[in-house]
């Protein structure tokens, strides 16, 4: 397993999403499962599966994948209308603490571009059009951001931990689909969201929950 360059999340590190998809792939479950990352999954490193372990050439754990039964449930859809109005009031458009990233970041035409903005209710929605190629992967990644944009805010940047993902089918390359994301509780730095893809039909493709860890405030410099 290798997390492409440009696959990036925070500089330097995979898109936790994405790489979280990558590795359930190659773990090859038949059903669902859960993956925690236990360091910046690194870039165009080769990465080993064993037992459930992902580690580094070094040996070190950088992700542990195993199977759930506790479903996630889905976050509601809304119509690609509504997810549009949300998007335009992406707050990551004015203030990204990683513009870079492959899955929301305003720095990347080559990215998803998921710009998830919030509804009147908390939620945050946005459209997403699948790209050209779509592997499980995407919908992991679809399925990442939109969660922590329901809890970053100006100053407190958060990063993916843990993902677990439930994919009904993937979405055909263009296909203009809607995601959703929520907060559903939080505990010291970290934070508990859920969220869903749907397909133009408005057919649900996949959900996720996942746990979100606000990293800590940088120093403040001396003058």
């Amino acid at each position: 397993m290798i997390i492409e360059s440009r696959f990036n999340g925070p500089p330097g590190s995979g898109n936790g999403g994405w790489s979280a998809g990558v590795f359930a792939t190659a773990y090859g479950a038949d059903r669902p499962v859960e993956v925690t990352l236990r360091r910046p999954p690194p870039l165009d490193t080769p990465l080993a599966l064993a037992d459930g372990d992902v580690l580094d050439p070094q040996g070190q754990l950088v992700a542990q994948v195993h199977p759930i039964d506790d479903l996630p449930p889905a976050v509601p859809g809304v119509d690609t209308a509504t997810a549009r109005a949300a998007s335009a009031g992406y707050p990551g458009l004015a203030d990204h603490p990683f513009p870079g990233c492959y899955v929301c970041g305003p720095d990347r035409a080559d990215g998803l571009r998921i710009f998830p903005g919030r509804l009147p209710d908390g939620r945050t929605a946005a459209p997403f059009r699948a790209p050209e190629r779509v592997v499980p992967a995407t919908v992991w990644a679809a399925l990442d951001c939109p969660g922590g944009w329901a809890v970053i805010a100006p100053g407190r940047p958060y990063v993916l931990g843990r993902i677990a993902v439930v994919l009904d089918a993937l979405p055909e390359p263009g296909d203009e689909c809607v995601v959703t994301g929520a907060a559903v509780g939080g505990e010291g730095r970290k934070a508990y969201v859920r969220t869903s893809l749907y397909g133009p039909t408005g057919a649900l493709l996949g959900r996720a929950r996942a746990t979100w860890i606000a990293l800590p405030p940088e120093p403040a410099s001396r003058p």
